[in-house]
């Protein structure tokens, strides 16, 4: 156990704190205001705030951890080593960033309470963000900070036990039209028949009308070969249905048919099955409540892990909302169309609302990219930028999570990248 002395203990002293040390480097936490208990205290111990108590193991705080509310802050970014940091801090202190402020900025999302820009959906837009910035988006730099300090802790107290870790894979399949022409009806399959009709996809026409005389598959019905890759291995996956309205008419069916439903139960029966709230329901709390309750009455199970239509993460009140509902995972914390850490970690965090000063039970999963980020690139940079970002969470022993939809499998050529990274690279991780 490691002793922390800071003078006033406060909230975001304590949760920042609780996740570099449990969360990240797996080592349990205590603190004191109390110099007598400090000093007293045989095992590794640590000290933080203005000023050094006398030779002990020295972190000087920039201040942020020790204040209420939120202000506008001039954030100072410099090179430090392979990294960056900010929140400077004088020579007295072991680093020369204080990290604890700099990971509370980071993974509360701090920058997203203040005026910002949004897109024209309503999201945090990656261009804005502190990380794009200064070019740091694609490190997971909370966790490279912790291991920083970890480093300078085993300096000082070579005896200290550390638990072994190692990467965590878990692919994430967003299912939100799970497919592209069964279980539409014969009201959508007209409008479907039409479309392509005047836009000369005949095609689409002799593929739709296959799969609907039932002989061929629906090309977005990829489940059972998602069932089977990730049960093969055993790695955790979360395949996330939408029950709501769809924003697109071509991606909506009607989620009440039983068949739709079986689909789901196939899921739940060998991965776990979470919900993506309509964008509609994400302003009015009533719809929410509605969607998690069907949900939870298909699957006749507690909904554990939720994600937010078209990724909008509108801060706090949203989250809020899921606190409310007792959702214990939130799925939604990634840039669209940008790869990188949103909230500068891999590892998975409470939210801490930042209007109330208080930690919550809602567990925040970092994402690391979708697979709509890649829209415009090539195959060959695909798996080098997928590389790229598995060995920088291999490095720090994270959470590797990615989001994949249930259409990036099916059978067309340019899906083989999509295939090949699922079924064999983050395979190789799981192992």
């Amino acid at each position: 156990m490691l002793l922390i002395y800071a003078q006033k203990s406060t909230p975001r002293i304590s949760y920042i704190f609780k996740h570099i040390c449990l969360r990240i480097l797996g080592i349990e936490v205590a603190f004191t205001s109390e110099i007598e208990e400090f000093i007293a205290h045989i095992g590794p111990k640590i000290s933080y705030g203005k000023k050094p108590l006398g030779n002990e193991l020295f972190f000087q705080s920039y201040g942020l951890l020790e204040q209420q509310g939120l202000e506008a802050i001039d954030v100072s970014v410099k090179k430090w080593g392979d990294t960056f940091g900010f929140f400077s801090v004088s020579n007295n202190s072991a680093l020369p960033f204080d990290i604890f402020a700099s990971s509370f900025f980071m993974i509360t999302r701090y920058e997203e309470y203040l005026p910002h820009v949004k897109d024209e959906v309503g999201r945090f837009m990656a261009s804005e963000s502190l990380a794009f910035k200064h070019g740091f988006l694609q490190q997971p730099i909370v966790d490279i900070w912790a291991h920083l300090f970890k480093a300078k802790l085993l300096e000082t107290f070579p005896e200290m036990e550390f638990p072994e870790k190692k990467i965590t894979i878990h692919p994430v399949i967003v299912a939100s039209q799970p497919y592209a022409y069964k279980q539409k009806g014969v009201f959508r399959s007209v409008i479907g028949y039409l479309d392509s009709f005047f836009h000369g996809k005949f095609r689409n026409i002799l593929n739709r009308t296959q799969v609907i005389l039932g002989l061929k598959r629906d090309p977005l019905d990829t489940f059972k070969w998602l069932i089977n890759k990730a049960t093969r291995r055993n790695f955790n996956l979360t395949v996330f249905f939408l029950l709501g309205n769809a924003l697109s008419f071509n991606e909506s069916m009607n989620t009440h048919r039983q068949k739709f439903k079986m689909l789901i139960k196939f899921v739940a029966d060998y991965k776990e099955v979470g919900l993506i709230f309509s964008f509609g329901a994400l302003s009015n709390y009533e719809i929410l409540k509605t969607e998690k309750r069907r949900m939870e009455e298909i699957t006749n199970r507690a909904l554990s892990s939720s994600m937010n239509s078209e990724f909008l993460v509108n801060l706090p009140d949203i989250y809020r909302h899921l606190v409310e509902l007792e959702v214990k995972r939130d799925f939604t914390m990634v840039f669209r169309d940008t790869v990188g850490f949103r909230a500068g970690t891999c590892t998975p965090f409470l939210f801490y609302d930042l209007d109330y000063e208080i930690k919550t039970p809602l567990v925040v999963h970092p994402i690391a990219m979708t697979t709509l980020a890649f829209q415009k690139k090539y195959a060959s940079d695909i798996e080098k930028t997928v590389n790229n970002t598995l060995a920088a969470v291999e490095k720090v022993n994270g959470t590797f999570t990615m989001i994949f939809s249930n259409s990036d499998f099916s059978s067309e050529e340019n899906n083989k990248v999509w295939r090949k990274i699922l079924a064999e690279k983050l395979q190789e991780y799981a192992e």
